[in-house]
C-alpha cells in the first residue's frame, strides 16, 4: 500500500468519523424536536377539543354540539382520534374513524397501568402518540350536589399518528447518509489529488536516487521551499557529501598505505637479495639482519598504525580506566625517554597541586610518546621540548611545547590526517610516513578527550591533549590500538 493511499484512507476515516458522529448528533435532535413539537400540538389538540366541555361546581357536562368549532380547528385534521370516557371507562363520546375505539382503549389501559403521559401506541403496524386530559370541578369548600346530566369528571383521550415524524426523519436519514457518501467521495479524489501532489518531491527523489548508481556526485534536486521535504533532501544531500568525502578518503588512503607498505618492503626484500648475491662474513650478515630488523619493525609499526586507524569510531572505545595523578605519571613517563639521545632536551614543569584524571595509563602513553617524539624529529637537538600539565574546573591537560621549524599555517587543518607530512618536513629529510599525529588524533578521542595544535612558522609549534574529568565512562569498551610504542619509530 502506497503512502498516497494511506494517507488518503486516513484522512477519510478521520472525516467519516466527524461526518457520521455530526449525522448522529443532527438525527437525535431533530427526532427529539420533532418529537416535542408533535407532543405540544397534541397537548393543544387536546386542551382544544377540552372546550367542548363545561365544567362547573356542580358537575362537567359535554356538549360537543353548543361548542363545533373544537371539532374543525385540528392542525392534524382527520387524523385524529379522540374519546370522552368517565372515569370508571365509559365512553361518552368518541371520534367516527374505523379502528378509534380499540386504538384509544389500548392507549387508556396503558395509561391506568402507569405508562406515561404521553405515551405511544403501535396499532395496525402503524406508530401513534397519544394524550389524556381529566376534566373535574374543582374541590368546592361544602359539597354540592351533582347535577343530572353532568359528570363528576370525564377523561379525554387523544392520539395522533407519528407517521410523519417518521417520514421527516427518514428524509433527514436519507439527506444526510447522501451527503456524506457525496463528500466522502469528494474528499476521496481530493485526498488523493493533494497527497500525489504533496509527496511528488518523495517521488522524485526516490527516482533519483534510483538512477544514481554507483556515482556519488550526483545529488537531489533543490525543491526550492522551506518545508519538511526540503529538510529531508538537505539532510539526503549531506549524507551522499559524507559518503563521498568517506569513500574519497578510504581510496587516497589505501593509495597511500599501498604507497607506505611498499618502501619499507622494498629495502626489506632489497636488503635480503644482496646477502644471497655470495657469501659474508658473519659480521656483514649481522649488519644486514640488523637492517632487516629494523626495516622489518618500520613495517610493524606501520601496519599497526594502519589497523588503528582503519578502526570504526564505535570500536575505539577503553575497557578500563584507571584514576591517576597526572603530573607524576607524566615525569614518570618522561623518565622511560633516558636512552634516547636527546634526553637532556625533555623537560617537565610540575604544577603546584595534585592534577587527577582518569585514564588507559598504556593507552595515553603511546599518545604522549608520539607527540614527543614528533616535537623531537621536528627541533634541532640542544632545544628544549618543555611538557607540562594542569586542570581546569572540566578538564585536565597535557601540554608539549618544542622549538622546531613550526608549521604554516594553511598546513595545520591536515596535520591529524594520516599520511599528511608538511612542507618543511620533506625539505628536511625527516624519517616518517606522517601517521603519528594522525594515531595520536584517534587515541585522545577514544580516551573522551581532544588534541590540538598551534604553531607560527620557525617558531615551534605547542601540542595540547585535555581530557575530561570524569572517573568513569558510559560508552563500552573495546580492544583497540596499537601496542608497541612509538617512541623512537618513524611514524
Amino acid at each position: 500500500m502506497t503512502l498516497t493511499t494511506r494517507l488518503s484512507l486516513f484522512f477519510l476515516a478521520a472525516l467519516a468519523t466527524v461526518l457520521v458522529a455530526f449525522s448522529a448528533a443532527l438525527y437525535v435532535l431533530a427526532h427529539r424536536h420533532l418529537t416535542r413539537q408533535l407532543d405540544d400540538r397534541l397537548d393543544a389538540s387536546a386542551r382544544t377539543l377540552a372546550s367542548a366541555a363545561e365544567i362547573k361546581p356542580d358537575g362537567v357536562e359535554w356538549e360537543p354540539e353548543a361548542r363545533p368549532f373544537p371539532f374543525t380547528s385540528s392542525p392534524f385534521g382527520d387524523e385524529l382520534r379522540w374519546n370522552v370516557t368517565t372515569d370508571d371507562g365509559t365512553v361518552v363520546d368518541q371520534s367516527t374513524q374505523e379502528g378509534a375505539r380499540e386504538l384509544l382503549t389500548e392507549a387508556e389501559e396503558g395509561f391506568r397501568t402507569g405508562h406515561r403521559n404521553p405515551r405511544r401506541v403501535d396499532r395496525a403496524g402503524r406508530a401513534w402518540q397519544a394524550t389524556r386530559i381529566r376534566l373535574a370541578p374543582e374541590l368546592a369548600p361544602h359539597p354540592v350536589p351533582l347535577r343530572r346530566g353532568k359528570f363528576s369528571a370525564l377523561v379525554l383521550t387523544v392520539a395522533v399518528p407519528l407517521d410523519p415524524v417518521h417520514g421527516t426523519l427518514r428524509t433527514l436519514a436519507a439527506t444526510l447518509t447522501g451527503l456524506t457518501l457525496a463528500v466522502l467521495a469528494v474528499a476521496l479524489v481530493a485526498s488523493r489529488a493533494v497527497c500525489r501532489r504533496a509527496l511528488a518531491p518523495v517521488t522524485r527523489m526516490a527516482e533519483t536516487a534510483r538512477a544514481m548508481g554507483t556515482d556519488l556526485t550526483e545529488r537531489l534536486p533543490d525543491t526550492r521551499s522551506t518545508d519538511e521535504i526540503a529538510n529531508l533532501t538537505s539532510a539526503f544531500n549531506g549524507l551522499l557529501d559524507r559518503l563521498m568525502e568517506a569513500f574519497e578518503r578510504e581510496r587516497r588512503f589505501a593509495g597511500e598505505a599501498s604507497h607506505q607498505l611498499r618502501t619499507p618492503l622494498t629495502a626489506l626484500i632489497g636488503q635480503i637479495e644482496v646477502a644471497r648475491r655470495r657469501d659474508r662474513p658473519p659480521q656483514e650478515y649481522q649488519r644486514v639482519l640488523g637492517a632487516v630488523l629494523e626495516q622489518a619493525g618500520r613495517l610493524r609499526r606501520v601496519i599497526e598504525a594502519l589497523l588503528f586507524l582503519a578502526r570504526s569510531e564505535s570500536d575505539a572505545r577503553l575497557p578500563g580506566l584507571e584514576r591517576i595523578d597526572l603530573a607524576k605519571w607524566v615525569h614518570a613517563r618522561l623518565g622511560e625517554w633516558a636512552d634516547n639521545p636527546r634526553s637532556r632536551d625533555l623537560t617537565f614543569e610540575a604544577p603546584s597541586e595534585e592534577v587527577p584524571a582518569a585514564l588507559h595509563p598504556d593507552l595515553f602513553g603511546e599518545l604522549l610518546d608520539a607527540v614527543l617524539d614528533n616535537a623531537l624529529k621536528y627541533s634541532e637537538p640542544g632545544t628544549l621540548v618543555t611538557t607540562r600539565t594542569g586542570r581546569t574546573a572540566s578538564d585536565v591537560w597535557v601540554e608539549v611545547e618544542d622549538r622546531g621549524c613550526g608549521i604554516s599555517a594553511d598546513e595545520l587543518p591536515h596535520l591529524f590526517r594520516p599520511f599528511f607530512r608538511s612542507e618543511a618536513a620533506r625539505k628536511r629529510g625527516v624519517p616518517g610516513v606522517g601517521l603519528g599525529l594522525a594515531v595520536a588524533a584517534r587515541i585522545a578521542s577514544a580516551l573522551g578527550g581532544t588534541i590540538a595544535l598551534t604553531s607560527e612558522g620557525g617558531r615551534g609549534c605547542r601540542v595540547t591533549i585535555r581530557l575530561p574529568l570524569s572517573l568513569a565512562r558510559e560508552e563500552r569498551a573495546g580492544e583497540f590500538g596499537p601496542h608497541s610504542s612509538t617512541q623512537g619509530g618513524e611514524l
